[in-house]
């Protein structure tokens, strides 16, 4: 890995083996994937692997500070920065794991998730590039300009999609009349509380807690995060419930 510094000076390369302890998962030993940080500590792992810990322990693999004496599952979050950075440091490593997950959804005979097929029309263009079928700058900036608009205006349509039912649980909010929604597997909770306030015209999203398996789920959980961690083993659509916050369970 090259790094630059003041122009003046000359180049430092550094070894990849030399920076693995601050890129790898301590609970699988592999590079990250999918990279999950825990919030209390900000100590970062895998999130299949984190997901699995968190089913029988409560506490960082790392530190063993308590993450929450019940539902550590909340306060875990998606670390995109830190996946980026693996990314970039190790070659060949986004392209072989969107290569597998792609073989992945066709052995079981499914249709590759439309997030998948975009990084892979990425992963074609910057190898392109690499062997020199790419245009000139000037070319592919004027048709990155021209092409904007298009992709501004398709509200995450090529995304996997997550189909979820929302259904009232409290006596002191109205259903919705439309509760059958499809949208981005992106979308966080937040998203939603935003939605259903919107359509009850609620002061404020703030006032709602939305709930899977009679569990509170935090507003940063994507809709990705909650089928896998909760509706894996059950058939779509998802099913939510959304009350005031000062209700009981």
């Amino acid at each position: 890995m090259a790094v630059l510094g003041n122009p003046d000076m000359l180049t430092r390369k550094i070894k990849l083996c030399h920076i693995n302890a601050h890129i790898t998962c301590r609970l699988c030993d592999g590079y990250l994937i999918d990279a999950t940080t825990v919030t209390e500590c900000l100590h970062t792992f895998c999130r299949s692997c984190l997901v699995k810990y968190l089913e029988e322990n409560n506490t960082c693999p790392t530190c063993r500070i308590v993450i929450h004496q019940s539902h550590p599952l909340q306060y875990i979050g998606h670390d995109r920065t830190m996946q980026d950075i693996v990314y970039k440091l190790v070659p060949g490593l986004q392209e072989a794991e969107i290569k597998k997950q792609r073989e992945f959804y066709q052995k079981l005979g499914m249709e590759v998730p439309g997030d998948i097929k975009g990084e892979l029309c990425s992963m074609k263009t910057h190898l392109d590039q690499r062997n020199g079928n790419a245009k000139s700058e000037e070319t592919a900036n004027k048709e990155a300009g021209e092409e904007k608009p298009e992709e501004e205006n398709d509200y995450h349509r090529s995304d996997e999609q997550v189909s979820i039912c929302l259904e009232c649980n409290s006596s002191k909010l109205r259903g919705l009349k439309r509760k059958w929604i499809r949208c981005s597997a992106q979308a966080t909770v937040l998203h939603l509380k935003k939605f259903i306030a919107k359509k009850l015209n609620l002061t404020s999203f703030n006032e709602l807690d939305i709930l899977c398996n009679e569990e509170i789920l935090g507003k940063d959980h994507t809709l990705k995060f909650v089928v896998v961690t909760r509706w894996r083993f059950k058939k779509s659509p998802l099913l939510l419930h959304y009350r005031p916050k000062m209700d009981l369970l």
